[in-house]
């Protein structure tokens, strides 16, 4: 299956995809009447999105963060594609429990076996794991579901032939079921775009795996993450974190992310206003995310961003790690949406920052010749997380000390 699609092939090669999805014989499937308004509106959107300034390879200064340039970049646009970050080798390693993962996903939102009639991945857990949805659907757009930030419902297309009852659209928490995911998220680039844009003593917010299947992925009604801090007279370009978006296997605008440049800026936004303003989903200021694999998109949980339903051939996984301000979440009482309503105190992050640790230490042992990012917060305790297959049984349901803000 080819990856890449049709709008950036010229720029990036093709990959072809390794995620063993269920076979299954699905038919074509676009959105019907709408399809040549979507087409123009896909072909607009990514010549938009190639002409910004926020997109190139992670350049470090001495101190080992982010140039004065892309910061700012970042901090105008409220997104910015670092290009080339993961290498095919430990791409591959993810590629593999992936399709681990997806093979022992539940077969429907409310059971506890897999497709082989086994425990499903996750069915011990108390805490999030899969997200089923309907094929195309848009299961959170206009309800009140996560404070009820998914104000409007999405474009629905007509499900193609073949198509089953449900498909995985999230995995929650994967640090838990995948090594190769704990490793990539102590990559020294990765915290240290983390540590550029929220400072030496950031701290974690939540992980997951998105899933776009070919010709049935589901949407997601555009949204601005955020909750607690909107009213709040400190609120600027960066109050409530960013999510990183690294791309197992590229993404372009039929299957990827949508973002609103510069709507992180602008505080709460009435989203069904612009829907309505625009006559449609279509947010006219909206460019997708081009990226090819291993790329890892940077978005402002602050910015308007959402995804349409996935028509297309190509398939999307994307390895989600999202990171705070330390001053945005100390002393917060806040969750909800990604775990518990909690007390975010001291020892909470501490916590919660383990993660951090234990797979700056897994990454050291599976790539010995990289130098080790710093964590300043636990600098001094890292002996204390050494990874072994034995300590693994400590993060079983570490999600339910996420940072929701």
């Amino acid at each position: 299956m080819v990856i890449v699609g049709e709008a950036i092939s010229i720029r990036y090669p093709a990959m072809v995809s390794s995620v063993n999805l269920p076979p299954r014989d699905v038919g074509e499937t676009d959105f019907g009447a709408e399809e040549p308004t979507m087409a123009r509106y896909r072909e607009e959107g990514t010549r938009r999105a190639l002409e910004l300034d926020n997109r190139g390879p992670a350049r470090l200064g001495p101190d080992g963060r982010l140039l004065p340039e892309i910061v700012e970049s970042y901090i105008r646009h409220g997104f910015y594609v670092f290009e080339g970050v993961v290498g095919e080798e430990e791409r591959a390693d993810i590629a593999r429990d992936v399709a681990h993962i997806l093979d022992r996903a539940p077969v429907a939102p409310d059971s506890k076996l897999d497709r082989h009639g086994n425990p499903a991945l996750g069915a011990d857990c108390e805490g999030r794991t899969f997200r089923l949805v309907r094929p195309l659907s848009d299961p959170l757009g206009g309800t009140q579901e996560s404070y009820g930030r998914h104000q409007i419902r999405m474009v629905e297309p007509e499900p193609p032939a073949g198509a089953p009852e449900w498909v995985v659209q999230v995995l929650f928490g994967q640090l838990q079921y995948s090594e190769a995911c704990l490793c990539y998220y102590a990559h020294p680039t990765l915290l240290a775009i983390a540590a550029s844009i929220n400072g030496e003593d950031f701290a974690p917010f939540t992980e997951a795996i998105f899933v776009k299947q070919p010709r049935l992925g589901g949407s997601v009604s555009w949204h601005q993450d955020g909750w607690t801090h909107w009213e709040s007279p400190d609120l600027d370009w960066g109050t409530h974190g960013v999510n990183t978006m690294m791309q197992l296997y590229g993404c372009d605008a039929g299957n990827g992310l949508w973002v609103v440049p510069g709507s992180h800026r602008i505080g709460k936004v009435d989203i069904t206003a612009m829907c309505d303003e625009s006559g449609s989903d279509r947010l006219p200021d909206g460019v997708p995310l081009v990226c090819a694999p291993g790329d890892v998109a940077v978005v402002s949980r602050q910015a308007v961003h959402g995804s349409f339903a996935n028509t297309s051939d190509n398939i999307r996984v994307t390895i989600n790690a999202g990171f705070h301000r330390r001053a945005s979440v100390l002393g917060v009482r806040s969750g909800g949406v990604h775990n518990p309503v909690s007390l975010y105190d001291e020892e909470y992050i501490h916590r919660r920052s383990r993660l951090i640790a234990y797979g700056i230490d897994a990454r050291r042992q599976r790539f010995p010749e990289e130098t080790p990012f710093e964590y300043t917060p636990l600098a001094d305790e890292m002996d204390r997380y050494r990874w072994t297959p034995e300590v693994a049984a400590d993060l079983h349901d570490y999600n339910l000390q996420d940072i929701g803000i």
